[in-house]
């Protein structure tokens, strides 16, 4: 059995729970860590849990709404701690005692009963990777913080029973918003984050009878609105606007099941 949960997406934190359990065994990552120590522990404990809980943390990349409390986290609980060697070189190279493992785009990770395969994404970070995550008969793609879908990314998303896409902004309210030029063409950008229009034509294009979940995540305050999200998203998939799922910054997510 697989499921997830976002703990909280958006600028200013975001955390995400992947859980497997098989032959009474349950393992549990936490991907990426975007919040100070105590909040983190305040949204796993909303999930009945507590970071003794949690088996690895898998970081995106060293941007500070991801990678937040995962040095502290790891030295407190003794966590071992995945990320690219070029997310660490940013982050100052930091010493995690030998709890630090070094993630590479098609180098699969076991984490208990969790199967990890990292991948590639355009961002302006040092060497950003997203993942999907398996039980063995169920896949997870968590896909957040790219300015684009290369065809290296569509191939990982195949098959997918659930998904955690990022719907990060309406480009019309970014065009028309306080940002200065230099934010919005970050953005906005091929190595920034994906629009509603490019995260719902990725939804469209891996589409299938299987799918049973993509939970539209790190939307921006200033430049979006679950409300335009959710009509984008079921006109993508065929749905109903009120059938489709948003996490916020402040809640996350419940529990859903791949």
């Amino acid at each position: 059995m697989l499921r997830f949960r976002s703990l909280g997406s958006g600028s200013t934190g975001n955390a995400t729970l992947v859980e497997a359990t098989s032959a009474g065994r349950t393992s549990r990552l936490l991907v990426d860590c975007g919040f100070a120590l105590r909040h983190l522990d305040a949204r796993l404990a909303r999930a009945g849990l507590a970071a003794a809980d949690i088996d690895g943390v898998f970081i995106t990349h060293e941007h500070g709404d991801h990678i937040g409390c995962a040095h502290a986290l790891s030295r407190r609980n003794r966590i071992p701690v995945w990320m690219s060697e070029g997310t660490w070189l940013a982050t100052g190279a930091r010493d995690f005692e030998g709890r630090l493992h070094f993630a590479l785009d098609g180098n699969d990770i076991a984490i208990g009963e969790i199967h990890v395969q990292p991948f590639t994404v355009p961002h302006d970070a040092k060497e950003p990777l997203q993942l999907r995550c398996s039980d063995g008969a169920r896949h997870l793609g968590v896909l957040t913080d790219l300015g684009h879908a290369t065809p290296h990314v569509m191939q990982r998303l195949i098959g997918l029973h659930a998904m955690l896409l990022e719907f990060n902004h309406d480009s019309d309210l970014l065009a028309g918003s306080a940002y200065p030029p230099f934010l919005k063409h970050r953005v906005g950008g091929n190595y920034g984050h994906l629009s509603n229009a490019a995260a719902a034509a990725i939804a469209r294009a891996v589409h299938h009878d299987g799918l049973r979940h993509v939970l539209a995540a790190h939307l921006s305050e200033q430049n979006n609105r679950p409300d335009i999200v959710r009509r984008v998203l079921a006109e993508a998939l065929g749905a109903q606007e009120h059938e489709m799922l948003t996490a916020t910054a402040v809640e996350g997510s419940g529990w859903l099941d791949v």
